[in-house]
């Protein structure tokens, strides 16, 4: 089985019974291109521009990631302590936050719901895992408040600017290279764009090739050539293990925010086959990062499709990319 053979059928098989308008796969091997493929369009109205390298989807909670390796520089810098209570940073004392850690927000255990009368307790920090948005929204204000910079601002002079991406960004208008976000196929496509550019919204769009090349960035440690962008312990914080070890054995392990793999687990998005060290995250709008040190790979699906495929039984197709990529590699 080879990447090509094995993932641009699949990719495509999943985009038709998805509905998804447009698609993209890149894979990276020992950091050179070894797949890049592009399929259908920007959205079904008439005239929607065919998907190709410049094409820019948006990411959705892959976002994550972004402002999980920021995160990740607030405590390397010692401004954050990973067991410290979220009560000894954030002004506004909300009792729901009693108990719970940056360890917590960061690995989705902080047990934390959020309902239409506002944020609520659903389990004793630290003892379940439960995935939702209150984690990453306190860190990204949290963080924005240590440094006084916003994510996106951060971001582009530290690692965006210095690397020349330029199909990376929080969009707050539209362009030709924006990929629409399809809800059902006879309404008008979402944009997907919002007025504050400032890193915290789900706004942030991003070609294949340099999602890719984010991945890339992650598995060299840091380091684009010669050069030292990211600390490597920066890194290591971001792609680490910070999930409570007493959590039980079938729900996820994450870093800062990615899901990280260590052994097999029945609720991780990670499949079975990918080897420990690995790490995942993914978005709503079918977008998947994968990043394999032990294989040298990076592998990035792009769709543009509201909600991932196969309803309540998504996992197993997540589950089913990552195996895919990792069997090929093997």
């Amino acid at each position: 089985m080879n990447l090509e053979t094995s993932l641009i059928p699949w990719v495509e098989d999943i985009a038709r019974k998805n509905d998804s308008s447009g698609h993209a796969l890149y894979i990276m091997k020992d950091g050179k291109t070894v797949l890049e493929h592009y399929g259908g369009y920007h959205s079904f109205e008439p005239g929607a521009q065919k998907v190709n390298p410049t094409s820019r989807f948006n990411i959705a909670s892959a976002r994550k990631s972004y402002i999980g390796l920021m995160v990740a520089y607030v405590l390397y810098d010692g401004l954050l302590k990973i067991d410290q209570p979220v009560h000894d940073y954030v002004k506004v004392k909300d009792p729901v936050f009693r108990g719970v850690s940056i360890r917590h927000l960061l690995t989705h255990t902080h047990g934390i719901g959020e309902g239409d009368s506002g944020l609520y307790t659903e389990f004793t920090p630290g003892e379940n895992w439960s995935y939702n948005n209150v984690g990453v929204d306190t860190l990204a204000h949290l963080v924005m408040e240590m440094y006084g910079v916003t994510i996106s601002s951060f971001l582009q002079g530290r690692i965006f600017n210095q690397l020349e991406w330029v199909e990376t960004g929080w969009m707050t208008e539209t362009s030709h290279e924006l990929v629409k976000i399809i809800g059902n196929r006879d309404e008008k496509p979402m944009d997907g764009l919002h007025p504050d550019s400032d890193g915290t919204r789900k706004n942030l769009f991003v070609s294949a090739r340099e999602l890719a090349w984010w991945g890339q960035l992650h598995l060299d440690k840091g380091k684009v050539g010669n050069r030292q962008i990211v600390p490597e312990e920066v890194v290591n914080l971001a792609t680490s293990i910070h999930t409570p070890e007493s959590l039980l054995d079938e729900l996820p392990r994450n870093g800062a925010f990615w899901y990280v793999q260590d052994i097999p687990r029945m609720k991780s998005e990670i499949g079975d086959a990918v080897p420990a060290g690995s790490y995942q995250i993914l978005g709503v709008t079918g977008p998947t990062i994968l990043v394999i040190p032990k294989y040298q790979i990076v592998a990035v699906k792009m769709y543009n499709k509201r909600y991932n495929y196969g309803g309540a039984d998504y996992l197993r197709y997540l589950k089913e990319f990552s195996n895919r990529v990792a069997d090929a590699c093997t």
